[in-house]
């Protein structure tokens, strides 16, 4: 093959996922503070196994929000995933809320005062990328492996299909002709599902949401699948496997067709730039390839804790610009403040928008009218254009 002609695969995991599940509780503390109080500091990790739920980290906000009140939460959260079986079950699980005061050494950094700004929550890179190989400007792989999962989903809580299980992986590899996608070359998905399914049958469920997923003419006689490869998955969850926050950062983000800093997202308040700051630069990466200066676009913000400008900005175009590469850092620093304020601010980050980001990805959704995914807005096109001009 030439180097313009590869196969390139990503995974996605549902809601239902151990590590998932951890990612909604986290991010559903996370909002719940935020409900509370806009400027609410959290950084909330969670564990699960069989029937056991713990939370640890720090925060600071209200009083009202006692371990009682995150306590429910996690319950909610588990209930609305689903998970209602003997090994993990919303009602009857083990709950210990470990969370504790933030560091008054982190606050200090972080907390504007006099005539210091507001100071990153962390050091850190973080990078965004975009692309037009989607309709949304995300890779192909990573969205169509969420579409596939979100629909299961959908369909699951909606009652149109029985028999799954709240937890599921999908994997979709494509074949890449001339650096575009054309075909599905192989699925894998792989399902939990009620006792008594046989494989044919979890197999026929499943086919129908990976062909509504993928686009007309993607899927041929010759494309693969592996549904549900080891045969049996009734045993899921938690139960099947412990689950941690943070553990799926490249499902969250470009699935591998894209860097990434290294920072989870969930259960991190705006101030901490391993979230705010890779938000922002998938905003800007997005409209930089919506404003037409280019097919592709990965940008990297680097941060210092306490430093509340970045200290430096990369911009790459991957030889698909049309314009000079050089001038774009300074564009982008000259059309967006960069500090952790003027993230928060420019993106309305200080909402309890959180909680829907957790599973089927942080970047490639649809901005909601109450600012959830804000960052998939393109309202940048007109001043970078303008910039460089």
């Amino acid at each position: 093959m030439t180097r313009n002609s590869y196969l390139f695969a990503s995974e996605s995991v549902s809601e239902g996922h151990p590590d998932k599940v951890c990612d909604m509780i986290s991010d559903a503390v996370l909002d719940t503070f935020l409900a509370a109080d806009p400027f609410a500091r959290v950084a909330c990790e969670t564990l699960v196994t069989t029937q056991q739920i713990v939370l640890a980290g720090e925060v600071r906000g209200p009083a009202s929000i006692t371990p009682e009140v995150i306590e429910q939460v996690a319950r909610e959260t588990v209930r609305q995933i689903g998970y209602e079986q003997d090994g993990f079950h919303w009602k009857t699980a083990d709950v210990k809320v470990l969370l504790h005061s933030q560091s008054a050494d982190i606050a200090v950094g972080v907390d504007a005062a006099g005539n210091k700004d507001e100071g990153a929550g962390d050091q850190g890179i973080m990078f965004g990328y975009a692309c037009r190989e989607t309709e949304v400007l995300m890779p192909a792989p990573i969205y169509y492996s969420h579409k596939i999962l979100k629909s299961m989903a959908d369909a699951r809580h909606s009652g149109a299909v029985k028999g799954f299980g709240p937890d599921a992986k999908s994997q979709v590899s494509l074949l890449y002709v001339d650096g575009k996608p054309v075909r599905a070359t192989s699925v894998v998905v792989s399902t939990q599902h009620d006792e008594g399914l046989s494989s044919a049958d979890v197999d026929a469920l499943v086919r129908p949401f990976i062909a509504n997923a993928l686009p007309e003419g993607w899927l041929t006689d010759e494309t693969v699948y592996y549904i549900n490869p080891t045969g049996r998955f009734v045993i899921g969850g938690p139960d099947g496997d412990a689950g941690l926050t943070g553990r799926k950062i490249i499902v969250d983000t470009y699935g591998g067709a894209a860097p990434h800093g290294g920072g989870a997202f969930s259960g991190k308040d705006p101030t901490k730039v391993d979230r705010s700051a890779a938000y922002a630069a998938r905003y800007l990466a997005k409209n930089v390839v919506a404003a037409g200066l280019g097919d592709r676009c990965t940008i990297q913000l680097s941060y210092a804790i306490g430093v509340s400008r970045p200290l430096s900005i990369y911009v790459d175009l991957h030889g698909t610009g049309n314009v000079d590469e050089s001038r774009l850092p300074g564009v982008i620093d000259q059309v967006m403040d960069l500090s952790p304020r003027g993230i928060r601010e420019h993106l309305g980050l200080n909402r309890p928008i959180y909680k829907r980001s957790a599973a089927y990805g942080h970047f490639g959704r649809e901005p909601d009218a109450d600012g959830g995914f804000s960052w998939e807005r393109t309202d940048l096109v007109d001043a970078l254009r303008s910039a460089l001009s």
